[in-house]
């Protein structure tokens, strides 16, 4: 019960994302806040997980660590690289569509495209659950890039930018998840990799600091956003979803992960007051419908205790 808690938990968090960035200071960008969100959460990440990597390690409860060569390496600074990208990615959706229609592109492209490149990788033919639930969240998503929200003359629509920057999002889940499904087979444990992908991803995103405006950030409502996207949303919201996965099945966690998407779209609706078209609302519906079967039809023993991140 207590794995369900923290992987319900962690998904409410993630869901805060966007709602926590629109009621920030105006004069923020998708880059400023994305970067400033990875330094502060990506280095609070790698130093908890790496701890409790190193508790499981001295209990004997995970398998040694393999030796370190280029290739895991290069995977993990991939995982850090792709987090990065994947903030102003996503906070450009959730400003150009509404929270509600950018979280739940991003979030319902994810597992369309992780599966397609991990058929792409390792030629394994997908299952005809996999096939009916791809289709289903596809059509979901169609169906969400052409309703989107309407605006205050009852007109509905959706900024191609912004699909575009929610899809891509999207992508780099993909390689995130596929990434670290690598390293996992390879007998990295899942501290470890998570904690791996935080640390590279501030590293990298601490670069990009000298070239944003971070004016925002003299306001306390900056400062509280910050902590929060950081801290809450990635810090403490990435362990408790790993520590949660390590009791659960595949299925199991794809259900719970789903409070995620409802979360952005009820803080969107009823915090930021956005409204959702006729079509946007089916979309939702196809696409929960289509995520529901995947997490159904993820049940196999290879999955048996997953690992994948969260946005």
């Amino acid at each position: 019960m207590l794995h369900v808690l923290a992987v319900l938990a962690a998904a409410v968090l993630f869901g805060t994302t966007g709602t926590s960035q629109a009621l920030g200071p105006d004069d923020t960008t998708p880059l400023s806040v994305g970067a400033v969100r990875l330094v502060l959460g990506g280095t609070g990440l790698a130093v908890l997980a790496f701890l409790l990597a190193r508790r499981a390690h001295r209990r004997g409860t995970v398998p040694p660590r393999p030796r370190l060569t280029a290739m895991p390496l290069a995977l993990m600074v991939l995982t850090g690289l792709c987090l990065a990208l994947y903030q102003p990615l996503f906070f450009l959706g959730t400003a150009r569509n509404g929270v509600a229609v950018g979280t739940v592109i991003a979030l319902g492209s994810a597992p369309i495209l992780a599966g397609v490149l991990e058929w792409a990788l390792t030629r394994r033919r997908p299952s005809g659950a996999w096939l009916l639930a791809t289709a289903l969240a596809t059509i979901g998503v169609a169906l969400l890039g052409i309703g989107g929200g309407t605006d205050a003359a009852g007109a509905s629509g959706t900024d191609p930018l912004g699909f575009l920057g929610s899809v891509g999002a999207g992508a780099t889940f993909a390689v995130i998840a596929n990434a670290q499904r690598r390293l996992l087979d390879a007998g990295w444990d899942p501290f470890t990799v998570v904690g791996a992908m935080g640390a590279s991803s501030a590293v990298l995103s601490a670069g990009v600091l000298p070239f944003v405006d971070l004016g925002w950030l003299r306001e306390p409502a900056g400062i509280v956003m910050a902590l929060w996207l950081g801290i809450g949303t990635i810090s403490i919201a990435y362990v408790m979803f790993t520590w949660g996965l390590n009791g659960l099945t595949a299925a199991t966690a794809a259900t719970l992960t789903l409070g995620e998407p409802l979360t952005a779209s009820i803080l969107g609706v009823t915090v930021l007051g956005e409204e959702l078209s006729g079509l946007a609302i089916g979309g939702l519906i196809v696409l929960a419908v289509g995520l529901a079967t995947l997490a159904w039809g993820s049940r196999t023993p290879r999955d048996a205790k997953p690992f994948a991140v969260e946005a």
